[in-house]
């Protein structure tokens, strides 16, 4: 019984009503869009473009309409590589006629990714597919799924192509309806009313707002779990907050041209991308050595390993980015041994560089 209270407690409160309302009201306009037989990666990624919706309504959406609703087959699979050639990939994926493919990417800077295979854009936003992170793959036929080999086929000729096999399409996968072609977009959902809450609690509900409340009721886990045979998959990282960050640069390269990268180039770094971080605050700058990611920069110095020749590599990710080239700029001098500029500053004073 308590667990079944739990259930309910965001319609409790105006404020988690109106949003879960929100939602419903955004769901079904996304069922009109997917009838029409539209791509829902399709769907999804304008609206988050537009901030129509937030990344976390993501994984709950694709739970609750590919899984639940229309029963499409799905998989999820560890990376055991990086892959990065999306224009083969694509190429092949749209000669797969027969079946519908949404691919969720927990990327592992930007939070979840929900991509169209075969929308070559969409691979902009991811840019590399990395070894050990988690990729889901749904595929179906716009509720005409139950049951068919094909979908299971065609999710595991996809995870086996971006594993790096070689492998030839099957007739069957070539022989359908299902061709990637530009679309109006979606219509942004309706803002719901501040006191839209009110009005519905004392209403009878329309009919479409209770079939939206029948829909809702499906699992909110991201997804189902691998099947048995497979190695389980880890868990999908948490959806990212609303406003993460949608788009993220190359990899750069900043040469280490000091005799090593040591506690002067790491509070010069810092500095230099405090200053850029609060100039734009709605940026974020990666760095990465080795093929990992740095989150303390500190560690470059105390590893010991970042000397004379070594390149450190860094990425901005963010929706409006500016500036990027600057940035190299000024890292590529906190990594010589012209570091001291940027530490002439008042203690606690954040740089005016950008």
């Amino acid at each position: 019984m308590p667990e079944q209270l739990h259930a309910f407690e965001e319609l409790s409160t105006r404020e988690g009503f109106n949003r879960s309302l929100k939602h419903f009201k955004f769901i079904s306009q996304v069922i009109g869009e997917f009838e029409r037989r539209r791509n829902l990666a399709d769907t999804l990624s304008e609206c988050l473009a537009d901030k129509t919706i937030e990344p976390r309504q993501v994984p709950p959406t694709l739970n609750a309409l590919l899984v639940d609703k229309y029963h499409y087959a799905c998989r999820s699979h560890n990376l055991a590589e990086n892959f990065e050639d999306f224009d083969t990939l694509t190429a092949t994926v749209m000669t797969w006629r027969a079946i519908d493919m949404v691919v969720a990417y927990s990327h592992p800077e930007l939070g979840m990714v929900v991509v169209n295979p075969k929308n070559r854009s969409h691979w902009d936003g991811v840019r590399i597919l990395k070894r050990n992170e988690l990729v889901t793959v749904f595929a179906g036929a716009f509720g005409e799924t139950d049951g068919d080999k094909k979908y299971q086929d065609g999710i595991s000729l996809f995870i086996a192509l971006i594993e790096g096999a070689k492998l030839k399409t099957p007739a069957a996968l070539t022989k359908g309806k299902f061709v990637q072609k530009k679309q109006p977009p979606a219509p942004a959902p309706a803002p719901v009313p501040a006191r839209g809450a009110r009005k519905v609690a004392r209403g009878r509900p329309s009919r479409s707002a209770a079939a939206n409340l029948v829909l809702a009721a499906a699992p909110t886990a991201a997804f189902p779990q691998a099947p048995a045979a497979q190695a389980p998959a880890a868990a999908p990282a948490a959806a990212a907050p609303s406003g993460a960050p949608k788009k993220m640069t190359p990899m750069y390269s900043i040469p280490v041209t000091n005799e090593l990268f040591h506690n002067g180039n790491v509070e010069a770094w810092k500095k230099i991308i405090q200053s850029y971080t609060t100039k734009y605050s709605g940026l974020d700058v990666y760095v990465f050595y080795e093929g990992e990611r740095i989150h303390d920069i500190n560690t470059l110095f105390k590893w010991g390993k970042v000397k004379h020749g070594s390149a450190i590599m860094i990425a901005v990710a963010g929706d409006d980015i500016r500036d990027v080239a600057k940035l190299q700029r000024y890292l590529r001098q906190g990594a010589s041994h012209m570091f001291e500029a940027f530490l002439k500053a008042q203690v606690g004073a954040i740089l005016n560089l950008f």
